[in-house]
Formats: structure tokens, sequence, C-alpha cells
């Protein structure tokens, strides 16, 4: 049976700040691969976003599960600098929500996503459709016979 101790270290809340560091080190690292050997902005904001997301995942959300930075809440009591607190939520919100956006950006880049269409050149244009002719209808065709 296992002590009071051991479960508590093996609980979900306990290997979050684990799990969420080494989340961050292997994005870190398949972003590192991904780009590796290739030149241009999308490699600069897959490896910017990915950067901002390693510090996010493996710094501050493991420091924020284990209680050396308190969580801000609009209109709570703090026990410390309140501009501290609300620095660091911005330091956390900057990282991680740059971080998908500059990530996400340059997996479009890479993807060529936004590259455009080139334009078709006056050779390769489809021949014009002719004009639509009045078709003559018979309205005593229609009509039954007796």
């Amino acid at each position: 049976m296992l002590s009071s101790t051991s479960s508590l270290l093996l609980s979900i809340e306990a290997s979050r700040p684990a799990f969420m560091m080494v989340m961050g080190l292997f994005l870190l690292l398949v972003a590192w691969r991904l780009v590796q050997g290739s030149t241009g902005w999308a490699a600069r904001f897959i490896l910017s976003g990915a950067l901002l997301l390693a510090f996010g995942y493996a710094v501050l959300v493991p420091l924020y599960e284990a209680g050396l930075i308190q969580r801000f809440r609009p209109g709570g009591h703090f026990h410390g600098n309140a501009t501290a607190i609300l620095g660091w939520h911005v330091v956390k919100l900057f990282s991680m929500n740059a971080g998908w956006f500059l990530f996400g950006i340059g997996l479009a880049l890479h993807a060529r996503v936004f590259v455009a269409k080139p334009a078709r050149s006056e050779a390769s244009a489809p021949a014009p459709i002719p004009s639509l002719q009045p078709i003559a209808i018979n309205p005593v065709a229609d009509q039954p016979t007796a």
C-alpha cells in the first residue's frame, strides 16, 4: 500500500510541472529539428515561437504550479507586491500567446499557405465564351393534340 507521502508525489497535480517542462523542451527540440538547414522567415518565426513557448511551458507554468508566482485574479487579495504579480501575468500571457502566434505563422509560411498563385498569361487564357443566341420556342408544339 502506498503511504500518503508517495501518493501525493504520484498525483497528477504533482507531476504536472514536470510534464510541462518536458513538453516545453520537446516542442523546442521538434521546432529546432524542423528548421535545421532552412533559412528565411518561416524558420525564424517557428524557432522564435518555439523559444517563447518553451520559456512559458518549461519555466513559467511550473513556477505558477509550484506556487512561487501567485496567480493574478482581478479583484483578488495578494500576498506581496501586486505590481510584480501583474507583471508576471503579463509576461506569461505574452510568452504563451505570442509564442503560439509566431509558431503558427511560421508553420503556415513553411507550408506555403500565404503564397499567391501566379497570374495567368494571355497565351494560356481560356477561349472566350460565345454569346448566347435566343432559342425559338414553338408554343403550338407543346400543346397536346387531340
